[in-house]
């Protein structure tokens, strides 16, 4: 939600292309709408923009809205050329990574009137989207009671024992999942020094599922692990909401196709998922209103580069990068293009949302 010098930039550029730009947008300073044409049907393409701490854009977002800029600046100009009527929106969503740009924007009905949206996200190579599993976020303290650990060991009471209880508390589940499921967790605080009964202790954690209904069940053992942890050591838990959660993906099964056919004919060398998504993000809570794929485009030209990696970053900003963000900007077009022109299409979009 900070990315001010970002937003700025394709506000600036959109501005120019013509497009009527509308920021701050649904009460974030860093969100942008930007419309061109007028009447339906309405497109839209999404431009996410944030970067991660410490190693940037190890998720390739820059990427992500230049290539959303371009179908947006490719689309409107054609449409206007041929006198084809409806609107093409390109819109600015911050801070995918973790606080859920999207999310508040679906609560704030920044989506009303938008018939299908679409992105196009950086990934070692050029494939169709196959969702997203949900995710929920908490943060887990213990509170124990603090003593010398030396001379008065037993009038503490450790509440870093409780959290290493729990980690192996979480780890013994893990083999009674489901595969699809994903529980990951950090320490973020352990104690001040080792002669200190830790009183207090905490960490954070992330719980993904393809369902929500065995998301609610994984909440539930989830919650009752810490509580025997604390039971254990004698501690007191709590467990606060962390950041944004974000719903499963709902895959449009002709525009996926329809990605696959046009990055064929650009040379993108397409290809299918071996098994469903196993991230996250906030447009999962998009894909749950309105027909949307988030489709992806290769940036390495032979290494499977895993995101969130200084190796994607270094990748992100390369010369190869930057055509395979250009190839992809033209097969979103196309896509927006076909969606204006073609009832049939259109229709298929809508009826497969609604199955």
């Amino acid at each position: 939600m900070e990315e001010h010098k970002a937003c700025k930039w394709q506000v600036d550029l959109l501005g120019k292309m013509g497009f009527d730009v509308q920021t701050p947008f649904a009460q974030m300073k860093t969100a942008y709408f930007a419309k061109s044409g007028k009447g339906t049907p309405v497109f839209c393409f999404l431009a996410e923009f944030d970067a991660l701490p410490e190693i940037g854009h190890a998720c390739g977002h820059n990427l992500i809205c230049s290539a959303a800029i371009g179908a947006g600046k490719a689309l409107a100009d054609t449409l206007q050329k041929e006198k084809i009527p409806g609107t093409v929106v390109v819109m600015g969503t911050p801070a995918e990574e973790g606080k859920g740009g999207k999310v508040h924007l679906v609560r704030r009905k920044a989506f009303t009137g938008i018939n299908a949206a679409i992105m196009a996200h950086p990934s070692s190579r050029t494939l169709i989207w196959r969702g997203f599993l949900s995710v929920i976020r908490f943060d887990v303290s213990f509170k124990g009671r603090a003593s010398h650990a030396s001379t008065a060991p037993e009038k503490g009471r450790n509440a870093l024992d409780a959290i290493m209880l729990f980690f192996q508390g979480i780890n013994a589940w893990r083999q009674h999942l489901p595969e699809s499921s994903r529980i990951h967790g950090i320490v973020t605080s352990g104690g001040a020094a080792p002669n200190i009964v830790p009183d207090h202790a905490s960490c954070s954690f992330y719980i993904r599922a393809q369902t929500e209904p065995i998301l609610e069940e994984m909440e539930k053992r989830f919650r009752d692990i810490a509580t025997g942890a604390a039971l254990m050591t004698g501690t007191s838990c709590e467990i606060k909401d962390g950041e944004e959660g974000y719903k499963s993906g709902k895959v449009n099964t002709p525009l996926n196709d329809e990605y696959f056919r046009v990055a064929e004919e650009l040379g993108m060398q397409p290809g299918l998922s071996e098994k469903s998504g196993r991230a996250s993000s906030d447009f999962g809570d998009v894909s749950q209103i309105i027909p949307g794929t988030h489709v992806y485009f290769g940036i390495s030209p032979k290494e499977n580069i895993p995101l969130h990696s200084a190796k994607f970053a270094d990748a992100a900003k390369s010369q190869f990068a930057l055509n395979a963000m250009l190839n992809s900007s033209k097969a979103l077009a196309q896509i927006g293009y076909r969606f204006f022109t073609d009832p049939k299409f259109r229709n298929e979009v809508k009826k497969d949302f609604k199955k």
